[in-house]
């Protein structure tokens, strides 16, 4: 990692009017890391770009050189040229970057040393009693900039309409190779090993008992942790469960169409699963095969990394969620010059897709699971195909909206979410 974002003469964290930046009507409780963290193996963390990175970032955006417009009336070819015009446009003139930075180290933030490799995480502690810890992981193309909108919710429950029983002590980690976390220097950094270096990090905070949650790649990590059967880890809760069953997904891998006897839910997914695989996943063929090819355009050119980014899910972070929250995190990326190491995740799991249940080993998994879907996902979960993929499934829902970046998009909904998923596990301490 990069420690020109670290500086050493200012371990101190931000205070309460620093504190109001971030995204959340009510002010966050007062946070301190658990007695754990106070030993030498944990050290705070600050982030300070220097403003040379930020004017050579506007530089490399004003001396774009752009490709001839797309030959039709669609995004089907990728990209729409005026679109992604106007986004860099705004990113290399009126974008301040320093707003996101105030605002993440307005919360406690801290680095340490598991298994070889710097992880950088956000920890913050509720002020309410008894309340649940719970580990958050981030996906691709995201970061912890996913979650900054569910801290306020999960840990200060009783200023947004939940009971104070419902409260939660959150940690956000970044992912081996992702954001300010190292970059691992050799391979052996899929999902298994990062869930065991979860586990180490929940230890060396002290916490006994835990829960944990993710989306996309941080479903895969959680799940690994349960399946792995951490010290400590009473459930998970998932918003892109590897529901799909066998027989499925290789009907999917050779273009066969969905077999008879499927239910409409059933079929539905299986439709948006073939839609998704044959137009919108060649960013995870690339980076499954060659992340580092891909790696030299994208941290060379950050107008390839935004459009790489933006493209996701045939443009779905354009659709559906606030261009700065988008830049901002596009921005860690270039940044950090994250783009290659978090690329190869993919390769890391040889293109296993994280939806497949067998690829994710769902049955060996025997601890409770949750499973929120929102309507817009990548693929809509049939609750059969749950059923059959967790042996303890226990609880199961479908909300009214939302899509695949749940914390970005639709944090109230979420954290409601996590709020009655894990409320019968507190129960049982």
């Amino acid at each position: 990692m990069s420690r020109q974002f670290i500086n050493p003469n200012r371990r101190r964290f931000l205070g309460v009017a620093a504190a109001s930046l971030i995204v959340s009507a009510a002010p966050l409780p007062p946070s301190r890391p658990a007695a754990a963290s106070e030993g030498p193996a944990i050290r705070p963390f600050r982030i300070d770009v220097p403003g040379a990175q930020l004017t050579d970032l506007r530089q490399r955006i004003a001396a774009t050189r752009w490709p001839e417009q797309e030959t039709v009336d669609d995004r089907s070819q990728g990209n729409q040229l005026a679109t992604l015009q106007n986004i860099v446009g705004h990113w290399g003139t009126d974008y301040d970057w320093r707003r996101v930075e105030a605002r993440l180290n307005a919360l406690p933030m801290f680095m340490t040393e598991i298994d070889g490799i710097d992880i950088h995480f956000i920890h913050v502690r509720s002020r309410h009693e008894n309340a649940l810890p719970l580990i958050v992981t981030h996906g691709w193309p995201g970061s912890i900039i996913e979650q900054i909108k569910i801290i306020d919710p999960l840990a200060n429950p009783t200023a947004h309409g939940a009971g104070a029983t419902d409260a939660f002590h959150l940690v956000i980690p970044s992912m081996p190779g992702f954001g300010f976390s190292g970059k691992p220097k050799k391979k052996g950094w899929a999902p298994d090993r990062i869930a065991r270096a979860w586990t180490e990090l929940m230890r060396r905070l002290g916490y006994t008992h835990y829960v944990a949650q993710g989306g996309d790649w941080g479903a895969a990590v959680s799940s690994a942790m349960a399946r792995q059967g951490a010290p400590g880890l009473l459930g998970i809760h998932i918003n892109l469960p590897a529901t799909v069953p066998s027989e499925i997904a290789a009907l999917l891998a050779g273009g066969k169409p969905a077999p008879a006897g499927l239910t409409e839910k059933e079929r539905a997914a299986f439709n948006a699963l073939d839609l998704f695989y044959r137009k919108y996943r060649a960013y995870g063929a690339i980076m499954g095969t060659r992340p580092q090819t891909i790696g030299y355009a994208l941290s060379d050119s950050p107008v390839g990394l935004a459009a790489w980014i933006f493209d996701y899910n045939n443009g779905e972070l354009e659709r559906r969620l606030d261009r700065d929250d988008v830049l901002d995190n596009v921005t860690l990326y270039w940044l950090t010059g994250s783009a290659a190491s978090a690329a190869r995740i993919y390769w890391e799991t040889a293109g296993q897709s994280i939806v497949l249940s067998a690829a994710q080993k769902t049955s060996e998994i025997s601890l409770p699971v949750a499973i929120s879907v929102f309507p817009d996902e990548v693929y809509r979960a049939p609750e059969t195909w749950a059923r059959q993929a967790y042996p303890n499934l226990a609880y199961f829902n479908e909300v009214e909206r939302g899509g695949h970046f749940a914390a970005w998009e639709q944090p109230a909904l979420l954290s409601a979410e996590l709020r009655a998923a894990f409320r019968p596990l507190r129960q049982a301490l």
